[in-house]
């Protein structure tokens, strides 16, 4: 008997072929869509993941974006093609309004967009006079599922980002670890090459937190294994990560070699838990490994069972200190059209890949985090970064942009590619730093340090045969500099934490366009090469060889700002040359906030529990500053089942910095102390400044600078998570 789809294919319209390949429509061809029309606004946002400019173009008359997960090595720039995830949202803004829409589907989309101008007659004015007002129209198109399209109506764009994560989740709160330094690549070749460079990084002073290992720590490609001779004694290689509060992280792939004595390839194959393909035995594809099978992750039950694989009695060798790489879950196919899934091949259910194709990867990253969560009996916070993604993802880590080159193109375009994964809700994401692919030159290697350093995820990575890339392989100087812009990094670290806190907490970007922070100012509402972290630091990271200054924008009306690391107050235009030298790049600070930071560094975020914290305290133009701190144990789930942090708020005011609690509901405490104070924009010289907590008032010291208008206060001794008051007199 034949198959429906041939006797009902009277038009040729239930196949396709993509050279030797034939796409069989089992269930008939298909396609949804719906046009939308914005009125007023010029300027639109999201659609990740592609290496494009952050403010969507006019798609023109033959483009659009591209939503389809797809392993592009080496991706062209300014491209509307899609890359390895998709985020089916766009945000739409102008001045007095900001909205979104979220089209729900998770199979092949096309996004048009056309901008024009609308002629509207007022109501009030029937003399027939007409205005020019812009317009977006918009045209979304799936080639399969419904239409399931949410309306998101502002009016501000944190209204937008709540009303989203409403929908989709906000980012999960990472483990401290995971925010402090990566070391990565393609691939680290054993057990001494692993103690060789976790002990350069003690040698050089830098600070780091995680080592990774790439698909050849593994016995023939084969997951949850390791090469008997590279690797024959994993677990004491963690113990000695271990001992010195540092992290492994190794790659898991979505494809399992196909081999009847490999365990986990034959419980699958048992259980019936492999994408099958049409003919309904289990669909077979060429990756890493060779010929594979594809776990099926839209089932819950393989989800199920695939997290069950983490668990240490089961993941040989495997330890509590070793966390997960999701790679190659588009997915990957090497020999199929598009190198990823054919749509015809069936999951669960009897759904095609056609209908979830985007999805595959988020279930991947859902089902390895639950797994790390289940290793630990529930306790601790999993990591896990995966290189596919979906709407929601942002609930299960971390994303990074994948296969970049080691040009400089490749780092001018990751700062709008994360921009625009922030404003979806995927606050945890960096870009390869030195780019993936070939061996960057050396100043465009120390530019993309100092640009990670100020960016979610910092992880270096380099593929095969590029040269090898530890920090300090580049002679003293640049060394020095790489130094200098990781330890600026973990210096920031409270700042960076309470960033995501707040983003988990309140779904507020990380990572900000300028036109987020500053909605009215229309100058902003296309930069895309500098950026706000949280609401306190401007960053201008710079993007081109050679240069010696460059345009930065100080946005807002009546903002002052504040050179971050000189004190120094920005006087003049809102935009203007800012002199660049190789040593960092401009980072400023706005008037009215305060920054937390650590006094001093250690070899990795374990070290630095204790370590003192100093204030940056940025006064505005009516001398008021405000600011917020967010405390917990760095690893575990108490903050969220016992309520165990504590989130402290900080105002000056009136000549007084006071401490508070922000969150009565957190009862955490660490022997932590508040070391130094630095007040910005401070007029004159006090005659007095004292403290007051529960032990009384004392005196401080205090040095100023009456050039920088910079107030120093030390030796402190404040507990800093207890309520405090400085009084300056």
């Amino acid at each position: 008997m034949q198959p429906d789809w041939i006797l009902q294919d009277a038009f040729g319209l239930w196949k396709e072929k993509f050279g030797d390949f034939e796409d069989i429509k089992a269930n008939g061809p298909s396609s949804v869509g719906l046009d939308f029309t914005l009125y007023g606004f010029e300027n639109v946002y999201g659609l990740p993941e592609h290496a494009d400019v952050h403010s969507l173009k006019d798609t023109g008359e033959n483009e659009a974006y591209r939503l389809y997960n797809l392993d592009v090595f080496g991706y062209s720039v300014y491209d509307k093609m899609g890359t390895y995830g998709s985020v089916p949202l766009l945000l739409a803004h102008k001045p007095s309004y900001t909205c979104g829409i979220f089209w729900l589907n998770a199979s092949e989309t096309l996004v048009e967009i056309h901008s024009k101008a609308a002629l509207q007659v007022s109501v009030m004015d029937w003399d027939s006079r007409q205005k020019a007002v812009p317009k977006m129209d918009v045209r979304w198109m799936s080639e399969s599922g419904i239409v399931d399209v949410f309306l998101l109506l502002g009016p501000m764009p944190q209204n937008v980002f709540n009303q989203y994560a409403q929908l989709t989740g906000t980012q999960m709160l990472p483990p401290l670890f995971s925010l402090g330094y990566h070391q990565c690549r393609w691939n680290y070749e054993d057990e001494a090459d692993v103690e060789a460079v976790d002990s350069g990084f003690d040698e050089h002073s830098i600070p780091y937190d995680v080592i990774w290992l790439d698909i050849e720590h593994t016995d023939g490609k084969r997951y949850f294994t390791w090469d008997p001779d590279r690797f024959p004694d994993p677990v004491k290689m963690q113990e000695k990560l271990r001992e010195k509060r540092r992290k492994l992280v190794v790659i898991s792939d979505p494809h399992i070699k196909v081999d009847p004595n490999y365990t986990l390839y034959a419980e699958a194959k048992e259980k019936g838990y492999f994408v099958k393909d049409r003919e309904i035995g289990n669909f077979e594809g060429t990756c890493w490994p060779g010929l594979s099978s594809y776990i099926d992750f839209t089932n819950p039950a393989a989800r199920e069972w695939y997290s069950s694989q983490f668990s240490l009695d089961k993941y040989k060798s495997s330890t509590d200190v070793l966390y997960v790489w999701n790679d190659m879950n588009e997915p990957s196919v090497f020999d199929a059209p598009e190198m990823t899934m054919p749509k015809d091949a069936v999951h669960h259910q009897g759904w095609e890949h056609r209908d979830l194709h985007n999805l595959y990867g988020f279930y991947q990253q859902m089902s390895t985090s639950d797994g790390l969560i289940q290793r630990s009996g529930g306790k601790e916070r999993p990591f896990v970064l995966t290189r596919s993604f979906f709407a929601g993802s942002q609930r299960y880590g971390a994303v990074w942009t994948g296969d970049n080159k080691a040009e400089w193109e490749y780092l001018k375009i990751s700062v709008p590619m994360l921009l625009s994964l922030s404003v979806t809700g995927i606050a945890f994401c960096g870009a390869d730093v030195g780019g993936f692919v070939g061996d960057p030159d050396l100043e465009l290697l120390v530019r993309w340090y100092q640009a990670g350093a100020f960016q979610p995820f910092f992880r270096g990575h380099a593929m095969q045969d590029t040269k090898r890339r530890e920090p300090w392989l580049f002679g003293e100087e640049n060394t020095l500099l790489i130094r200098k812009a990781i330890h600026e990094r973990y210096t920031l670290l409270p700042y960076w934490y309470l960033l995501f806190y707040r983003a988990y907490r309140t779904a507020e970007p990380v990572m900000r366009p300028l036109w987020v922070e500053f909605p009215k100012c229309q100058d902003a509402f296309a930069v895309a090469s500098q950026y706000m972290l949280g609401n306190a630091l401007l960053v201008a990271p710079v993007l081109d060889s050679g240069v010696k200054s460059i345009e930065v924008l100080f946005p807002g009306n009546g903002e002052c700002w504040y050179d971050f690391r000189k004190y120094t107050r920005v006087k003049g235009s809102h935009r203007q040359k800012v002199a660049v030298t190789v040593a960092e790049i401009p980072v400023f600070q706005r008037g009215g906030s305060i920054i937390p930071m650590h006094t001093t560094v250690g070899k990795s975020t374990g070290w630095m529990a204790c370590t003192p914290y100093e204030l940056h305290v940025a006064l505005d133009r009516k001398g008021f500053a405000a600011g917020e701190l967010y405390v917990d144990d760095g690893h575990s789930l108490q903050y969220l089942h016992e309520h165990m942090y504590s989130h402290r708020r900080f105002t000056f005011s009136r000549n007084v910095l006071s401490s508070s609690s922000a969150d009565k509901e957190g009862h955490h405490t660490v022997n932590c102390f508040l070391e130094k104070v630095y007040i910005i924009g401070l007029k004159k010289s006090p005659s007095e400044v004292t403290a007051h907590d529960c032990g009384g008032k004392k005196t401080v010291e205090f040095t100023y600078n009456s050039q920088l208008c910079l107030l120093s206060l030390e030796n402190l001794s404040l507990q800093v998570c207890a309520d405090w008051e400085i009084h300056i007199v």
